[in-house]
């Protein structure tokens, strides 16, 4: 009994010492595959990068140059100076995926909205969410009840026509996902460098001329003319930053400004129905809520945009922000809320439309 007892630790022992050793050694394995891609496709400082790739010289390391897509692909999950470029626009894009999906299986309302930005932090198991606090602090924004938005979110919504609100997320879609493209793949080659970077021109263009087609739509439903100006100008304004974009040597960073400046004056062309949607519509309840939105959205890409143009942070400590807090990163994040803040906007447009018909 104690022979085969003993027999039977001993064969355990020896089975339990093989899978440590299988262990380690698959983990060598990984170690040295990882140290061999390492030491293959390095991460380059600024002076070490093609010309084509030279585009800040404030974010001095962790560059990939010349990487296979295989590897371009799997930095995704590995740091580099593009790492939350890349990340920043593909989470906002799988957000305004989820907002699509939602509102193709429903009417979308603006309580939605404020449903998704109101939040409740319960502290006690018998608390009511709506009246908790925080640190004894009372709950101070509840945006289903902000006053200052002055509307009837309770009233009763007609179907009213959604493909101007569709072509809004589906713009914006394009745009964040051409841009995450961009920064992963990018580092590939010079042609599909360029490639990539065209297409995010091309991407960011869509989404300023899509932004347009729910307010200009919903507001002048009711004078086909003013959307056909209006709509019409936006894309043909559009059509022509596109095409002057599309010249490689506009793709260069010395161009960061002119590029910055076109983008503006797309942007800048809303100011003329706008000022004429709120005169026409000044009685409206709606008109607050509109406003506060808007106004939202324009500050964010206004600022973002002279994040992108100034390369502020970086260029005050070339070197200190380059995995995370540089310009780009920040106009990306300035991009997701300017899309959030219109689409709350176009919530409202599109409730508007569905409660006040043409008289």
């Amino acid at each position: 009994m104690n022979t085969s007892s003993n027999d039977g630790v001993s064969v355990w022992k020896r089975r339990r010492r093989s899978n440590k050793e299988i262990w380690s050694n698959e983990k060598k394995k990984k170690n040295s595959s990882k140290k061999k891609i390492q030491k293959e496709y390095p991460l380059l400082r600024y002076d070490e990068l093609p010309e084509y790739m030279k585009d800040n010289e404030f974010i001095l390391n962790y560059y990939r140059s010349d990487w296979p897509l295989k590897q371009a692909f799997f930095s995704l999950f590995h740091w580099h100076n593009e790492t939350l470029n890349v990340w920043t626009h593909l989470i906002g894009f799988v957000v305004f995926v989820g907002l699509t999906i939602t509102n193709l299986m429903h009417v979308p309302q603006v309580t939605d909205f404020f449903n998704l930005l109101t939040w409740s932090f319960p502290l006690s198991p018998g608390g009511n969410a709506s009246h908790n606090s925080i640190m004894g602090t009372p709950k101070l924004i509840d945006l289903k009840h902000d006053s200052s938005l002055d509307m009837d979110i309770g009233a009763p919504l007609v179907m009213a026509t959604r493909w101007p609100f569709f072509v809004f997320l589906g713009g914006s879609m394009f745009c964040l996902l051409s841009s995450s493209t961009c920064h992963l793949f990018g580092c590939h080659s010079h042609h599909l460098n360029l490639l990539l970077l065209q297409m995010d021109y091309v991407g960011i263009t869509i989404m300023i001329i899509t932004s347009f087609f729910p307010p200009i739509y919903y507001i002048f439903q009711c004078e086909p003319m003013w959307q056909f100006v209006y709509l019409g100008g936006i894309t043909a304004m559009g059509a022509f930053t596109v095409i002057t974009l599309l010249a490689p040597a506009l793709s260069s960073g010395k161009f960061r400004s002119f590029r910055a400046f076109l983008f503006m004056a797309m942007g800048l062309f809303g100011i003329v129905p706008a000022i004429h949607a709120v005169t026409v519509n000044w009685y409206e309840p709606q008109r607050n809520g509109i406003l506060i939105y808007e106004a939202t959205m324009a500050v964010s890409y206004l600022t973002g945009t002279m994040f992108y143009i100034t390369r502020i942070p970086e260029r005050w400590k070339p070197g200190w922000f380059d995995l995370a807090g540089h310009s780009h990163q920040i106009f990306h994040c300035f991009v997701i809320m300017g899309a959030l803040a219109h689409y709350g906007a176009a919530l409202v447009f599109l409730e508007f439309r569905g409660q006040v018909g043409c008289q």
